[in-house]
């Protein structure tokens, strides 16, 4: 059924209205629209030579549907929503320059959207340039599209006062990401590390192609990592364990420790493969990136590959392998032997006891003759290679106090929380520069903390222990206060030996604890030479930009300026909403603020401006324009059925599936 719907008040009569612009007059018929429950669209617009002299705008439901092939299978099934309306109005450009209404047909044929169906019509719709800002700032941070969405409207009381819907939210980020990947994943990348070059002139990228100019392996530091390096290079973690990406590309992350016991970022790289020959590409690239400055320690996995690189090409630095890994290895090759708790508890004592060299060497006779282990291959492989796992071989390297690769492991899967098997290579590295920031403002607040005051013990106490609370950060200050503590306990014991035994001899060994030497013979000042720097307050004092002063240029100009205008909007239009008199005003002044943008806005000619700018960015920047031959995406693809977490040990697995048939029986 067909009914006729017009506006019957004068208000409504838009006929003979003037307005000084195209855009004034979409925006005139708009809210005539929104105002009685319609959405409207562009038509014609008439031109005599070159000159815009009628525009016309008309109800969206003009006109009908284009029947299109009944035979062709489509996906989706619209509605149809066209009836055939004849609602429309015509604006012709005057004499004086001024557009005025010249046609203006009120007849409906259709049903009005109700108050509380507007918010969903189409011209009613609209995601401004600072919500915009705002949904492309929160997605950049990690946070979900449905969660911005959420907060947008509990900002403005409600979705119904957001002025768009979730689906145009979802919309606007597809469209973000693809501009962003125009021009293909890799090639998008590599765009995007060049304008990291011009905002940080010390940021370092390299890329290694196949014959078909496909992208291969590739690593990346930013200058500040360049910075912590120099600080707290002295030892780094390297592991590759997750593959976290479509491309089923391999992770590795570069990680040390800081002054506060935190992850430092020092680089991160992505590898097709694990040769030798991709390890020995990322080892020398990660070399040359850090001014051929070389580690005293690198922690690992055990991967055969990955320790010939570290041999040809950091032969001067200590390789070190994962001891956590060793473990649940041995649970996987010695599973018959894991279900004793003797020897399970014997085989631990071996593995993490650091007592003396003559201990572990009588523990792992005790095991290999009490549980007759003599031939198994994997447990004679591990004890050949003590001196890269057992911390009591290699006393002479400094090793910051780590035992395993899980300070990596535990970067990596914060990396996995936020990684999907469909994330392509540019997602990843932007959420890797929002996880460095996250880290490195984390840094700083602990450091505004430590320079802010002692702990409390250490302020009550007096000698070496005042001296530690005031040279080192808070977490070092509590870990050198576990071991003075410890120290004050320490007596010298002897330490059986089954040969001397034999002979009924003793043979004692003697432990120095330096904490007691320097406690007994009442020093009451930690001798110079036994602080390290880096553990200190002062660790980055020296270096330029330490102070977080890093001179790069301001990529965050426009955010920083629309957070500090939200914020001042915020508060005028939580007291303006107090009252209607308060609410009038405000409603007056922000109304007044938009038009003396717009005004300023034409005035600088911003789309021009943006031009040029884009312009002298692409010629900077040598963007991709055909004279360089395009780098494509990689070619390797998940295996169906791939995880993208680590691969669970068969123990773990084991516990795993005994914890979900008891959840399950416990549920019947």
């Amino acid at each position: 059924m067909i009914v006729n719907r017009q506006a019957n008040s004068d208000d409504d009569d838009l006929y003979g209205m003037v307005v000084n612009s195209p855009e004034e007059a979409y925006k005139l018929y708009n809210q005539y629209a929104i105002r009685l429950g319609f959405s409207i669209r562009k038509t014609q617009r008439r031109s005599i030579n070159n000159v815009l002299r009628q525009v016309n705008f008309a109800c969206s439901k003009e006109g009908f549907r284009v029947e299109s092939d009944l035979s062709e299978v489509k996906k989706t099934d619209r509605l149809d929503t066209r009836t055939g309306c004849l609602a429309r109005i015509r604006f012709s450009l005057q004499d004086n320059n001024v557009w005025k209404v010249t046609l203006f047909d009120r007849e409906h044929n259709h049903e009005f959207a109700s108050p509380v169906e507007r918010q969903f019509l189409r011209s009613n719709r609209n995601i401004t340039k600072a919500q915009a800002g705002v949904i492309k700032s929160m997605v950049s941070a990690g946070i979900r599209t449905t969660n911005t969405y959420s907060y947008l409207a509990e900002e403005v009381g409600g979705s119904q006062n957001v002025g768009f819907t979730k689906t145009d939210c979802y919309n606007l980020v597809s469209r973000e990401k693809m501009i962003m990947l125009e021009a293909g994943d890799a090639q998008s990348l590599i765009n995007l590390f060049k304008r990291k070059q011009v905002e940080d002139p010390m940021f370092f990228y390299t890329v290694q192609v196949d014959q078909e100019n496909r992208m291969t392996n590739f690593f990346w530091r930013d200058g500040r990592s360049r910075m912590d390096f120099e600080c707290f290079g002295d030892v780094v973690v390297f592991d590759t364990t997750y593959r976290t990406n479509k491309y089923n590309m391999i992770c590795a992350p570069f990680v040390g420790v800081d002054q506060h016991w935190k992850n430092v970022f020092f680089g991160c790289a992505f590898l097709l493969d694990e040769t030798t020959s991709s390890f020995v590409w990322l080892f020398q690239t990660f070399l040359e990136s850090m001014g051929n400055k070389k580690s005293k320690t690198i922690f690992t996995d055990r991967c055969q590959a990955m320790a010939n690189a570290i041999e040809e090409v950091f032969p001067e630095t200590r390789h070190r392998l994962c001891l956590w890994h060793i473990s649940r290895n041995a649970a996987q090759n010695l599973r018959s032997m894991f279900a004793n708790p003797g020897f399970k508890e014997l085989f631990n004592k071996w593995l993490f006891g650091r007592e003396t060299e003559l201990k572990f060497e009588s523990t792992w006779n005790e095991i290999i003759v009490k549980f007759k282990l003599e031939g198994n291959t994997w447990l004679k492989t591990i004890y050949d290679l003590r001196e890269k796992w057992c911390s009591l071989f290699s006393k002479d390297t400094f090793s910051a106090g780590i035992l395993s690769t899980q300070r990596s492991e535990s970067t990596n899967n914060v990396f996995n929380r936020m990684a999907t098997k469909t994330m392509t290579l540019i997602e990843f590295v932007n959420h890797y520069f929002i996880q460095a920031e996250q880290m490195r403002s984390s840094e700083l607040e602990e450091t505004f903390r430590c320079n802010n005051g002692i702990p409390s013990r250490a302020a009550r106490s007096s000698g070496i222990k005042k001296q530690a609370g005031i040279v080192y950060t808070r977490k070092i200050y509590n870990l050198f206060e576990n071991e003075f503590i410890s120290s004050l306990a320490v007596k010298m014991h002897e330490v059986e030996n089954d040969v001397a035994k034999c002979l009924n001899l003793w043979v004692g060994c003697v432990v120095i604890n330096s904490l007691r030497v320097l406690n007994v013979r009442n020093i009451t000042q930690i001798p110079a030479q036994y602080i390290l720097k880096r553990w200190t307050k002062d660790a980055k004092i020296g270096l330029d930009g330490s102070d977080g002063s890093l001179q790069v240029k301001d990529k965050s100009t426009v955010t920083l300026r629309r957070n500090s205008l939200m914020r001042m909007a915020c508060s005028i239009i939580n007291e303006g909403a107090q009252t209607e008199s308060t609410s009038k005003i405000a409603l007056q002044k922000l109304t007044e603020l938009s038009e003396l943008i717009d005004k300023e806005m034409k005035k600088i000619k911003l789309d021009d401006v943006r031009k040029e700018i884009s312009e002298v960015l692409n010629d900077d920047l040598g963007d991709n324009d055909g004279n360089e031959r395009q780098i494509l995406n990689p070619s390797s693809v998940w295996p169906k059925g791939m995880s993208n977490t680590r691969k669970k040990g068969l123990i773990e697995m084991f516990h795993q599936k005994n914890a979900s048939k008891a959840t399950d029986s416990s549920s019947k």
